[in-house]
């Protein structure tokens, strides 16, 4: 069989720019394992692909589709794992938030205590704090 070229396939897609990234993403498809809709005829993959877009074996939709997948930068399960990640972080800021509230509480307890202590020394009195109310009555 002749060889393909790009002129052969121009008249598929409005921009040369648009042609050769669906062939080439097709091509890696075809390196990658993908069966050809096309004899091979011990072509390379380049050459398949192209030949496919020229006797439209596969829809322009297809193709791409195919390209948009490739270059889409998150994919289904990539987005699962993101959810599973936000949802781990949610139940580590609840348990941090628990224990903070913990921590907050128990603070609060010693420090009720301690306010306790210090007015209770406060309120004994000293021979030095009478004798100095003494002296201020004397006076």
């Amino acid at each position: 069989m002749a060889r393909i070229t790009v002129e052969d396939c121009i008249d598929k897609f409005p921009s040369r720019f648009e042609l050769v990234l669906v062939a080439s993403n097709r091509a890696r498809k075809l390196y990658s394992g993908e069966n050809p809709t096309v004899e091979i005829d011990n072509d390379k993959n380049t050459v398949i692909a192209l030949r496919e877009i020229a006797e439209e074996t596969l829809t322009k939709e297809q193709l791409k589709n195919d390209l948009i997948a490739e270059y889409q930068s998150s994919t289904f399960s990539e987005d699962e794992e993101i959810n599973e990640i936000e949802d781990n972080s949610e139940e580590s800021e609840t348990q941090v938030n628990e224990l903070l509230a913990d921590e907050i509480q128990q603070n609060n307890e010693v420090i009720d205590n301690t306010t306790e202590d210090t007015t209770i020394n406060t309120a004994q009195e000293t021979p030095e704090n009478s004798s100095n109310d003494e002296k201020i009555q004397d006076i």
